[in-house]
């Protein structure tokens, strides 16, 4: 039986490599090393070697390429077959005493350098040997292995292929990139699919142009707009982000239109990492930019390692920390400060994590990583539940009715199960729907605007009432919030800490305010602290009042001084 490697040629044919030297003793040199395993044909100088390359491009598997000769030099020469769209794929090994001139040829796309004299010739032949196979393992690339829209290697060739290539360049410094187009979801509901296909394309071609040139790397497309480059270590800046960012067709409709691209860069990667790992560190680095505008270039580095390890800690402990109680339901007072002394009149449940070794955890750290995760559910479903029995051990207690409401994110919108589970939770404490009311964000209402306003509807149906949490960060227009199933508006307390910080502009709470009148549900203003803030909300028409002038969240036991003051 063949053996395998005899039969990898279809015709068992040897390699054809062309050997470029004005020195006669040196290709003679070079055809002996290779002449048992390679077919070995010889140019004495460019304009020679310039006719075999027209004539046979589509048998060379390699060039070996003196650098200095008469003539067409072989620097012109790596020029012209770099710059030659049919030509540009032969690999090239250059060959010379000048050491300075091999980082210069490596820009200009040579795939390796042989220094003179020559090394022993078991290093040549190994050369040209990985060389030629790193050259046959791109020819094999099928159409199964790019993407059908813009021609770039698909997810899985992409790793295989960046995985060979540091295999033969273990030394050489690389940076994974990942190239996002913001909001591109947008893009394509306003220019429709086919113009949004046209970017990705520009992308792509622009990727080409400015990282890969030169056979400097290899990008894939992954997902809808997310792009992964792998390429040799360098600077990049705002003006790469340009430049990548730039060149819509002239004659798109929407010429001009500028991109706007967030990049992830992973900078001269441990190579012991496995491939995936270096492009989620990419990843990390690119979201950091996610919410930001200011923010389009972000690097992985040693804070920003800490800060993955921990959150990846979190993660990890976030299923015991359940089990073990260590999440904590607070609350903070809400006041009616429509009556000449406010009175209290319902809580928010707002969760805190007291971790046994990293002590207490920001919400504002674990929230956003539990709902990136698709953890965040288990979360408010305890919420939900623990905020429901405190709601009737104070009852049984107190003999009075502290109303509570709770947080229910855009991804609880989407529960088919969401109006069962309530309905449920109240039914075995014992409450009524006025006990227990409900808030969602503005931002969950502008998101599947239809789908998500018809379960507040039939939430509201029976009987919840349903409070717009953080009015004002979202993207509702007048005419949507008219037609809004809504009990209250909940403002958001950054329009707070701005109408009373600098010139104290209240003219913005003053139209909500005005809005709210309108749908005639009553406004509740969060972040209140100073007593300015209270008479002046108050003035304005204002009904309800939350924040650390009356108390920051406590726990129920501390909250239960709140009561007993009220009775």
């Amino acid at each position: 039986m063949p053996d395998s490697s005899e039969t990898y040629n279809p015709v068992n044919a040897k390699r054809t490599i062309l050997v470029v030297d004005d020195e006669m003793i040196n290709r003679e040199i070079l055809c002996q090393i290779l002449k048992d395993k390679y077919e070995v044909i010889q140019a004495a100088d460019g304009t020679a070697a310039l006719d075999i390359i027209t004539d046979r491009c589509d048998d060379l598997s390699l060039v070996l390429l003196d650098l200095l000769m008469p003539g067409v030099s072989g620097l012109e020469l790596l020029k012209r077959i770099r710059n030659t769209k049919e030509f540009r794929q032969i690999p090239i090994i250059v060959m010379t005493s000048d050491s300075e001139s091999e980082v210069d040829c490596l820009r200009m796309g040579a795939a390796d350098f042989i220094s003179k004299p020559y090394p022993q010739p078991e290093v040549i032949l190994a050369r040209v040997e990985r060389t030629v196979e790193l050259y046959e393992d791109r020819k094999l690339i099928s159409s199964t292995e790019k993407d059908n829209l813009t021609g770039l290697y698909n997810r899985e060739y992409f790793f295989r292929y960046a995985e060979e290539h540091d295999k033969h360049h273990k030394k050489l410094s690389m940076d994974a990139i990942l190239l996002n187009i913001n909001h591109f979801h947008v893009i394509n509901e306003r220019h429709g699919k086919e113009y949004g296909n046209l970017v990705l394309c520009c992308v792509a071609d622009n990727i080409r142009k400015v990282l890969l040139r030169g056979s400097r790397g290899l990008a894939c497309r992954t997902e809808a707009d997310t792009f992964l480059i792998y390429c040799r270590h360098g600077q990049y800046d705002m003006e790469l982000l340009d430049k990548l960012s730039g060149g819509l067709p002239e004659d798109s409709e929407v010429a001009g239109n500028r991109l706007r691209l967030r990049m992830g860069v992973y900078s001269d990667v441990d190579k012991t990492m496995d491939i995936e790992r270096r492009f989620d560190r990419a990843k990390i680095a690119a979201d950091q930019g996610r919410n930001t505008y200011e923010q389009t270039i972000s690097y992985y580095d040693t804070k920003l390692h800490a800060s993955h390890l921990y959150a990846e800690q979190l993660l990890e402990d976030f299923q015991e920390a359940l089990k073990q109680g260590q999440f904590q339901v607070y609350y903070q007072p809400k006041y009616d400060i429509r009556p000449e002394t406010p009175v209290l009149a319902s809580a928010e449940a707002l969760i805190r994590w007291k971790h046994p070794k990293l002590g207490m955890i920001s919400p504002g750290v674990f929230i956003p990583l539990l709902e990136d995760n698709g953890l965040i559910q288990q979360l408010d479903r305890y919420v939900w539940r623990e905020a429901a029995a405190q709601v009737r051990r104070w009852k049984e207690k107190f003999g009075v009715t502290v109303p509570v409401s709770v947080n229910v994110s855009r991804i609880d919108m989407h529960d088919p199960d969401l109006i069962h589970i309530f309905k449920t939770i109240i039914e075995e404490n014992g409450l009524s729907t006025t006990e227990y009311h409900l808030e969602i964000t503005e931002s969950a209402y502008t998101d599947n605007s239809i789908g998500i306003i018809d379960t507040v509807k039939q939430l509201r149906v029976f009987g919840f009432s349903v409070e717009m949490d953080d009015f004002g960060s979202g993207y509702s227009s007048l005419n949507m919030l008219s037609t809004l199933p809504i009990d209250a508006l909940k403002l958001d307390m950054k329009f707070i800490r701005t109408a009373f910080t600098g010139r104290k502009d209240t003219h913005m709470i003053e139209l909500i305010i005005d809005i709210a009148a309108y749908l005639k549900v009553p406004v509740i203003a969060e972040g209140v602290e100073t007593e300015e803030q209270l008479t002046t909300l108050k003035k304005l028409g204002c009904d309800y009042v939350q924040g650390y002038y009356f108390s920051r969240p406590v726990p129920p036991e501390e909250f239960e001084s709140f009561i007993t003051a009220g009775r």
